[in-house]
């Protein structure tokens, strides 16, 4: 009888069945024939044999069968609890990645409830565990890792040359250059920085280095201009022409207002990415790989060469970058079976390339307007310089236009422009320059310089003259000098007693004192006696023992000491 009170056939009748099928044909008559005698035998039915025989040998799962489904709550109750507690911890999450565990989210929840679109809900007690919750949270995709993991990233190509550079700067490995071109007075040796163009089309890629304090905007705009200009036909360097767009980060450069208006006036549209953690979960920088990975390049097969010789300058670096990027981009292009410079020259507009301005027409549009109140006299104070401009500008509100790269500085007023005006006391014009006439400190000042330069001194000066003997003071009195005292905490002068006098003795005379006769033992006390002195214990035995002559009269008396 079977569980629940089901006939069942004994598994060892089961198996001799089995053994008697084995050796009969699938479509044998007496198989059948067999089958309905051994359940007659057994009292079952044949469906219930055919059944018993087939899970004969088949083997019984390790599992539970509700395995995977709660049993206090239900499963949509469940997964709404673990949304809630997923969006507990992402709520929480900052920006090192700390938040909320399992467990306090589940006693929050259990004590104060958590407000939601439908109200306030509250998690009744006990019947959801850590455990249990960190179990469904995994096998459901709730768990931390899945939730915050960006979407997949897009790939994207512009379609032509020069319709997207991408911009980006990073200090150099060499940090500086052993003499810079320029620096500022009062703070130190400027940066090395590498500042890198990157056409998204092709790959090819226009560097320089550029000594600065931080991010300069000034030196940014020279290396877009020395980028955008005409490359000479010995330089290797293709990447010309101005371009359509231009991707970069959020930094000091970009939010310039010099910056994009430059851009603007060349026509070219200004590209940055959202901020970390402003769009959600996706990564909102990851578009900047074809401008990062030439700086990791040119840091591990170029500027590792600088440990064997090292730049003087920036001018003399971009000597040697440059021909290096020239044999970078006649490198592989990523997906072409072409290099990089044949890329960008087959996918040029058909137009051609923007060709660059001027320099002077370039430094006419990084002018920053600000808007100033002219003095009284006519002056306007700049960055410490002062400016006289018109005289019916006296007293009115005007639009200065401040360029980077030019001391002169144009004023708008109304719809009238007025400039350029130079600094008020600056360089005098080159047909009215003379010499000024020397001051009388000056001219002192000058006197002095050139007898230094003619003055000399005596090698005796330094050698010291013999012939000058140092004056000697008559009667002077001697000077009474007390002697040191040397404490000789480690006893490295004296021994402690007399019985550590005696073992240095006995080490000295290998051998013990007992040996010595007596009149050798009265005559060692009388020494320790006067004096614990080591060196002068020592010696006085060494010349009562040791000495050939004190040898020679122990040798007549027939006594001996080993030494």
């Amino acid at each position: 009888m079977g569980a629940g009170g089901r006939l069942s056939v004994p598994p060892e009748s089961l198996v001799g069945l089995r053994r008697r099928l084995d050796t009969m044909p699938d479509r044998h008559p007496d198989r059948a024939e067999t089958i309905k005698q051994a359940a007659a035998l057994y009292g079952v039915s044949t469906t219930t044999l055919y059944r018993q025989l087939r899970t004969l040998h088949r083997p019984r799962p390790m599992r539970r069968a509700d395995r995977g489904r709660p049993r206090k709550v239900s499963i949509a109750e469940l997964e709404r609890w673990c949304e809630i507690i997923a969006a507990l911890k992402l709520r929480t999450t900052n920006k090192k990645g700390h938040h909320l565990s399992t467990g306090r989210a589940i006693q929050l929840l259990e004590e104060y409830g958590a407000e939601t679109p439908d109200g306030l809900i509250r998690l009744p007690a006990k019947i959801l565990s850590r455990p249990t919750a960190d179990r469904y949270l995994r096998q459901w995709g709730y768990d931390q890792t899945r939730i915050t993991r960006g979407p997949v990233a897009v790939r994207f190509q512009a379609e032509r040359s020069n319709d997207l550079w991408q911009f980006d700067l990073s200090p150099s490995d060499l940090k500086h250059v052993p003499q810079p071109l320029w620096v500022e007075a009062g703070r130190g040796a400027p940066t090395l920085m590498l500042y890198s163009i990157v056409d998204d089309r092709s790959g090819v890629v226009y560097q320089e280095y550029r000594c600065v304090y931080g991010e300069d905007i000034e030196a940014a705009l020279r290396f877009l201009f020395n980028a955008m200009t005409a490359k000479s036909d010995d330089s290797g360097l293709v990447l010309q022409g101005i371009p359509e767009a231009i991707y970069a980060d959020n930094g000091p450069i970009t939010k310039s207002r010099v910056f994009q208006r430059v851009l603007e006036c060349l026509g070219v549209r200004l590209m940055t990415h959202l901020p970390a953690g402003k769009d959600g979960r996706r990564v909102t920088a990851r578009s900047k790989g074809k401008v990062e990975r030439p700086f990791r390049t040119v840091k591990e097969a170029h500027e590792t060469l600088y440990h064997f010789n090292k730049p003087e300058n920036e001018a003399e670096a971009n000597l040697w970058l440059h021909r290096y990027l020239a044999n970078y981009n006649g490198q592989q292009h990523r997906s072409e079976p072409h290099s990089r410079s044949e890329d960008w020259l087959r996918n040029l507009p058909d137009a051609g390339v923007r060709a660059m301005c001027a320099w002077e027409r370039y430094c006419a549009f990084a002018r920053e307007p600000e808007r100033r109140l002219v003095a009284s006299d006519a002056r306007i104070s700049v960055d410490g310089i002062a400016y006289e401009v018109d005289p019916d500008l006296a007293g009115e509100t005007v639009l200065l236009w401040w360029g980077l790269f030019d001391r002169d500085l144009y004023v708008e007023h109304g719809e009238r422009r007025f400039g350029p005006y130079t600094p008020a006391g600056g360089p005098i014009p080159l047909h009215r320059y003379r010499s000024h006439k020397k001051t009388r400190s000056e001219e002192r000042a000058d006197r002095i310089a050139a007898l230094a330069d003619r003055l000399g001194l005596p090698r005796a000066a330094l050698d010291g003259n013999p012939d000058l003997a140092a004056p000697v003071t008559p009667n002077r009195p001697e000077i009474a000098r007390v002697p040191f005292t040397d404490p000789d905490p480690y006893q490295e002068m004296t021994f402690q007693n007399a019985v550590r006098a005696k073992l240095a003795i006995a080490d000295l005379l290998g051998r013990p004192l007992a040996h010595l006769s007596a009149e050798d033992l009265d005559w060692i006390n009388g020494v320790l006696t006067e004096t614990l002195n080591k060196s002068a214990v020592l010696a006085r035995v060494r010349e009562r023992f040791t000495t050939p002559s004190a040898q020679a009269a122990r040798g007549a008396t027939g006594e001996e000491v080993q030494c």
